[in-house]
């Protein structure tokens, strides 16, 4: 077996060597140099390039805004100490700008005017027709507008908003052992306890992780409390066509809607909100969308339909306001006992002591026999 050859070198290369690991460390010893010379240089006119970067930033946003309010056609809002919320032709740009890179059709401008006789809008309509977008594109326009910004719509005047409250979507905590429905209950919770007059509230779904009694319960009070307590400016989503009775009980509430048109057993979505009320969701028409088996559709509308009939069987169920605890009961009629009328006979002051023993046993024997009393 050969042993390794052993290590040739010269004295020329291990010169080289050195040589070389000598300028490495001396080009890092340089580098060091310069750095420490930078920094002593900067921190000599730490302000002024503050102050260069600040205004570059400012113009840089500055710049960035005023291309898109040229490019995407947005207005100048009025901005005062009023509680005024008056959007004209609000739009979303983030969804119209999908829209137009896709080709298809134009987003839909809307309105919202939230003012002291309507500072509740409470919105119903079929899934998929705009509503979630309806409330998001009125919180972005006032973010913008807040923040120095032109906004997406023709007009816009906004009073000054202190806070900004949204619950949207759903999401659970569960490291926290907070289910979807405790988040919900949660933001709620810290929407009603914190939100001013002059806070804008968004909800959307509000009681919705729970059974349908205890979501539209929930739903209910919240919007009462924002009406009673609040008193803010606020956008409340929901397919709980029940709350629509609010409508004749809170002053400062309206009820709107998202236009459709029905069309061969088919609907259209026109994403345009009006005043008014749904009495439908068209869930189906949206499972269907989503490529549910035609199966499950088909047994889901047999279902559907057999519920609402036997809904339409039922006795009506009065409305909330109906209900012994909001409305006074009638008086209750009823005739006269027996022994009633046996009393309206009687003088006490001419009764003997004897008659009167024996009147007593006359009541006692007429309950003995379950005479009405």
């Amino acid at each position: 077996v050969l042993s390794p050859s052993p290590l040739f070198t010269t004295g020329e290369v291990e010169e080289r060597v050195q040589k070389l690991s000598a300028a490495s460390e001396k080009a890092l010893a340089i580098e060091l140099q310069l750095f420490e010379e930078l920094v002593k240089d900067v921190m000599l006119h730490a302000s002024d390039i503050a102050r260069v970067a600040r205004n570059l930033a400012e113009l840089d946003v500055s710049l960035a805004l005023a291309t898109l309010a040229i490019d995407k056609n947005l207005c100048r809002p009025k901005i005062d100490d009023s509680l005024d919320f008056d959007i004209k032709g609000g739009r979303h740009i983030v969804v119209e700008e999908t829209m137009n890179q896709g080709q298809s059709s134009t987003f839909i401008k809307n309105d919202c005017l939230m003012r002291q006789d309507t500072k509740i809008w409470l919105i119903t309509g079929p899934n998929m027709a705009g509503k979630s977008t309806f409330l998001r594109h009125n919180e972005l326009i006032v973010i913008l507008a807040q923040m120095g910004s032109y906004v997406p719509a023709e007009s816009a005047h906004i009073g000054i908003v202190d806070r900004l409250f949204s619950r949207v979507g759903a999401a659970d905590d569960l490291a926290r052992g907070r289910s979807t429905f405790m988040v919900e209950m949660v933001e709620t919770a810290a929407i009603l306890n914190q939100a001013t007059e002059r806070s804008l509230v968004i909800l959307d779904e509000v009681g919705r992780g729970t059974s349908t009694y205890d979501g539209v319960s929930i739903a209910w009070a919240a919007i009462e409390h924002l009406h009673h307590v609040n008193k803010c400016h606020s956008m409340f989503d929901t397919h709980y066509h029940e709350l629509t009775e609010l409508e004749e009980q809170l002053q400062k509430l309206g009820c709107f809607t998202v236009k459709i048109k029905e069309w061969q057993d088919d609907i259209v979505f026109l994403h345009e909100v009006i005043a008014g009320k749904a009495d439908r969701s068209y869930g189906l028409h949206v499972a269907q969308l989503a490529g549910l088996p035609k199966s499950v559709i088909n047994r889901a509308q047999i279902i559907l339909n057999g519920l609402e009939s036997k809904k339409k069987q039922l006795k009506p169920t009065p409305r909330i306001n109906e209900l012994p605890l909001f409305a006074p009961q009638p008086a209750l009629v009823s005739t006269p006992s027996l022994i009633e009328e046996r009393l309206t006979t009687i003088n006490p002051d001419c009764l003997t002591p004897r008659q009167a023993h024996e009147l007593i046993y006359e009541f006692k024997d007429m309950l003995n026999k379950n005479i009405k009393i």
